[in-house]
């Protein structure tokens, strides 16, 4: 992630990186949690990339402050999300760490 990158840019990426790890799974095979939790973290996920959009086009400060709060809390459901598709073993411990990461770093460039 290039640290001069807008947040919404940083959420578009990390959306790519979510949608490119969950590729290659079925959601229609999985159990019934595993599967939720996934389509949450899709919904959570674009969400947030709508949300950082706002934040960017943000007329005034109160908005975009108002729009950066949003943001971050979706960016808060993004990551427990992982972490809950972790435990069914959808993402390994280095995929947790690195979109932890990338969620912080986000959560970060939100001011």
């Amino acid at each position: 992630m290039a640290e001069n990158q807008s947040p919404y840019l940083l959420t578009k990426d990390l959306e790519t990186q979510l949608k490119e790890l969950l590729a290659p799974i079925d959601l229609f095979e999985l159990e019934r949690a595993p599967r939720k939790g996934l389509t949450d973290l899709n919904r959570q996920i674009v969400d947030a990339r709508l949300d950082a959009r706002d934040y960017e086009l943000s007329e005034t400060r109160e908005e975009q402050l108002q729009n950066a709060r949003q943001a971050r809390k979706r960016l808060e459901h993004v990551r427990k999300d992982i972490l809950t598709a972790s435990e069914y073993n959808i993402f390994s411990a280095i995929d947790v760490a690195q979109l932890s990461a990338n969620v912080e770093h986000i959560i970060e460039r939100l001011e």
